[in-house]
């Protein structure tokens, strides 16, 4: 993989062991439960069995934004998207144009839809999924079809 260039502010870097960066995401509580529910943080052992899986099931990248890293974006081979994105960069737009990447990926990679998890308490991402064309399906679950970004 190599990386993937946004825009001038953006650069997907792909997944590498990165534990002293990228824990710090995963130490905050509301991020923990934004991503997964959960409420407590993620230890080492946690964070790299995540890393492990998503970067073995399909596309991880960390997000670098005007050089700092401060997040995760995977598409994996089962179409689904997720990502993470530290709570000092949030509502900054750059999970948007995280996403709108990773759906021109999935579209070089010939899928026909994508799809994300999103807890139903989770407004902020369902607003943001929903601003790049994802409708929902299920109660916690959106889908966006390829062909319609």
């Amino acid at each position: 993989m190599e990386n993937r260039i946004v825009d001038h502010d953006i650069v997907l870097i792909p997944y590498y062991p990165n534990p002293s960066v990228s824990l710090a995401w995963y130490q905050d509580i509301d991020v923990c439960r934004q991503v997964d529910n959960i409420d407590h943080v993620y230890d080492l052992d946690l964070l790299n069995r995540m890393y492990d899986y998503l970067s073995t099931h399909g596309d991880c990248y960390y997000i670098q934004y005007r050089g700092q890293l401060v997040g995760d974006v995977s598409l994996r081979d089962n179409a689904e998207i997720s990502i993470v994105v530290c709570k000092e960069y949030q509502n900054q737009h750059i999970g948007r144009r995280c996403v709108l990447d990773m759906l021109a990926l999935a579209k070089d990679k010939g899928m026909q839809e994508v799809k994300a998890n999103i807890y139903s308490f989770n407004v902020q991402s369902q607003k943001m999924f929903e601003s790049v064309g994802f409708h929902q399906t299920a109660e916690e679950w959106y889908a966006c079809s390829i062909d319609e970004v």
